[in-house]
């Protein structure tokens, strides 16, 4: 385990001692010497790591099947913890620190759905137990973390899944078929986006207090800067900077996926991000205006993002709304998609021969299907670590850009920032103490 986590097995032994001998032990297809992972006729062990809303879907997506066993749970807000526990207390174990969770042997692979300022650091301990990894996104918040990342899984030879599910549907799908058709012609320029208006009271202004009974707040902050707690903390992290970064990372990985995926980007070799807080008045610190340009060879990439306007241009307008969309430029026409819809507009008689390719990509089983047939493949899944770091880096780039107030060129070769050594400091996270940042991953 990295440095931050190194737990002994006296400690660990102590701490769970308590959870219940009744408890069933299954033990995993690595502890019995039979490889990486289960074989395809064994069952697989989960564990999941944050309780809340996404990471019990998640556990439940994955419960449904019947060659999964629920063995753990964990988080360190006890009324979280106990609801997610509930539905397999048959099965599984307790747990309020992670740490303590990977030490067991029954778990072959966990969900790691807390809050994104700990992703990383999780992730890399959970390959470092020998793990398999479905990482909710945004996997990371830090250039540095991502390649960290990335480096842990292919070291320890891990499955991961990286929790873009929108990916898994059939309309992304038949969009990629159609850029990749040639019927577009030459493609110039992709133009993504999130619009929602939240007002300017935004998310409200709730008063600093303690956090509730059953929570450990230090734990919870864990590698972040420590703050005094907020109710908003818990209901909304991604609208704090060190905890969830913001939109751009939060909702960019489904929306900017799809132009990754259809023109299989390569990392930008320039990040220009512009924008601030203009109007929204409440406790979050993100800005409420971004604008991002990623510079590729040949090709143009911007992103939109605003919580003072739900503007849609072709998705909706008038009416408030969250709206997202993706726009791709060709010589002969114009391709817009969100989630569930896509239309080509061709540019006069341009296409006027185009015919829609056949399908060709084959439907997905499910996000988290894919991830437990390829635990027993192994064989990577169509979001790893591999596939969705460089939408991450970018994204994660864009938000260096506008906290530096400059651009950014970086060598996809190399994945360095190249042009100054404040930009490449501030790409590495500063982790609280005693949080260390796992930078032999680098």
């Amino acid at each position: 385990m990295s440095e931050s986590n190194d737990f002994s097995r006296r400690e660990f032994m102590r701490k769970t001692a308590s959870v219940g001998a009744a408890v069933p032990y299954f033990v995993s297809a690595g502890a019995l010497g039979k490889g990486d992972g289960p074989e395809a006729n064994e069952k697989i062990n989960i564990g999941l790591i944050g309780c809340g809303g996404m990471g019990k879907a998640n556990l439940n997506n994955c419960a449904k099947y019947p060659d999964v066993v629920v063995t753990g749970v964990c988080d360190p807000w006890k009324e979280r913890r106990d609801s997610a526990l509930q539905k397999y207390q048959n099965t599984a174990k307790s747990y309020n620190d992670y740490r303590q969770m990977l030490q067991q042997k029954d778990i072959d692979a966990v969900i790691i759905a807390t809050p994104p300022h700990w992703h990383a650091l999780i992730a890399i301990d959970a390959c470092e137990a020998g793990k398999d990894i479905y990482v909710q996104k945004p996997m990371t918040l830090y250039p540095a973390e991502a390649l960290a990342l990335k480096q842990a899984v292919e070291k320890h030879k891990r499955i991961s899944q990286i929790g873009t599910q929108i990916h898994a549907g059939s309309n992304y799908r038949r969009v990629v078929e159609l850029i990749r058709s040639g019927n577009l012609g030459k493609i110039s320029v992709a133009r993504t986006f999130i619009a929602m208006n939240d007002g300017v009271e935004g998310w409200g202004k709730p008063a600093d207090c303690n956090p509730p009974e059953g929570l450990d707040w230090d734990l919870w902050v864990g590698p972040a800067r420590m703050r005094q707690f907020n109710p908003r903390m818990i209901s909304r992290h991604v609208v704090f900077m060190d905890f969830g970064g913001g939109w751009t990372p939060s909702m960019g990985p489904h929306v900017v996926d799809l132009p990754y995926w259809a023109l299989e980007l390569d990392l930008p070799t320039k990040v220009s991000c512009s924008g601030g807080r203009y109007a929204v008045d409440d406790v979050s610190d993100i800005p409420d205006t971004q604008e991002v340009l990623w510079q590729y060879p040949e090709f143009t990439m911007t992103w939109c993002m605003s919580t003072v306007n739900s503007f849609g241009f072709d998705f909706g307008r008038g009416n408030i709304a969250r709206r997202i969309g993706a726009y791709f430029h060709g010589v002969n026409g114009t391709l817009f998609a969100d989630y569930d819809m896509h239309k080509v507009v061709p540019e006069g008689d341009r296409m006027k021969n185009a015919q829609t390719p056949k399908e060709s990509i084959p439907p997905s089983p499910g996000h988290e299907r894919e991830w437990l047939n390829c635990i027993k493949t192994r064989r990577q899944p169509s979001c790893s670590v591999f596939y969705h770091y460089k939408i991450d880096i970018a994204l994660n780039l864009a938000n260096l850009s506008l906290k530096l107030r400059r651009s950014i060129d970086f060598d996809p070769k190399t994945a360095k920032i190249i042009n100054g050594d404040e930009a490449a400091k501030a790409a590495v996270p500063q982790y609280r103490d005693p949080w260390k940042f796992p930078a032999q991953y680098l």
